[in-house]
């Protein structure tokens, strides 16, 4: 089968493979939010109740893609209703690009660097560095055919930064194994890099990627 094809609009939209698309999503964000239960409930014990929301940094990036792709299924043109409607979504789907491939990079990196550092590699982690990469990968490949631009992008790119700081600044970044506790400077690091980098990269799909989308599906008419 030609590799285009599976990587076209027709194929990644059509609606067995977006509804395989949301089962999945829908599932790994609820078990993600589970995940991260007794952070939030520490967090809740010593935080304020607005610092809640900067703690499960996954899920909520899952829950951003989610909501992007659900938008993507019902209005495939992009023809939001409003000024107002259409700009959220493109708020939602650059958080949704944005976040997915930080953090799907992120949580890749993060758990080899701590088997590197001696932590023990279990074969849970496998599955977690299958699903991290497949957050970022389906950013990459719907982010084409979503509507945000370069201003929403600058939103997206704001709320990352404000949750890097929130979590380095105040404690609430997500647990770590103990051979990283040990070089959290550098985790800190190597996050805010990440943050410039997965909006860069979303600048990428939002202009370059998008556009030879629209060049093929124009060439195929």
């Amino acid at each position: 089968m030609d590799i285009r094809l599976l990587l076209s609009r027709r194929f990644l939209t059509q609606k067995s493979i977006m509804t395989l698309l949301m089962g999945f999503y829908i599932i790994g964000t609820i078990y993600g939010y589970y995940w991260y239960k007794d952070q939030l409930i520490d967090t809740a014990a010593s935080h304020p109740a607005w610092h809640l929301p900067f703690v499960p940094d996954s899920p909520t990036a899952s829950l951003f893609f989610t909501l992007a792709a659900l938008w993507l299924w019902l209005s495939p043109a992009g023809r939001t209703v409003g000024r107002w409607p259409r700009a959220v979504r493109g708020v939602v789907e650059a958080l949704a690009v944005v976040t997915s491939i930080k953090y799907g990079v992120w949580a890749t990196v993060i758990i080899f660097a701590s088997a590197y550092y001696g932590s023990p590699f279990v074969w849970q982690d496998w599955m977690l560095i299958a699903s991290h990469l497949s957050m970022a990968v389906c950013a990459v490949l719907y982010g084409r055919f979503f509507i945000y631009g370069l201003g929403a992008l600058a939103v997206a790119a704001a709320w990352t930064l404000l949750n890097d700081v929130m979590d380095y600044s105040l404690g609430i970044y997500p647990s770590l194994p103990q051979s990283l506790d040990d070089r959290l400077a550098g985790v800190a690091i190597f996050t805010f890099a990440l943050t410039l980098f997965s909006v860069a990269l979303a600048a990428v799909v939002a202009l370059a990627l998008r556009h030879q989308e629209t060049g093929v599906r124009l060439a195929a008419r």
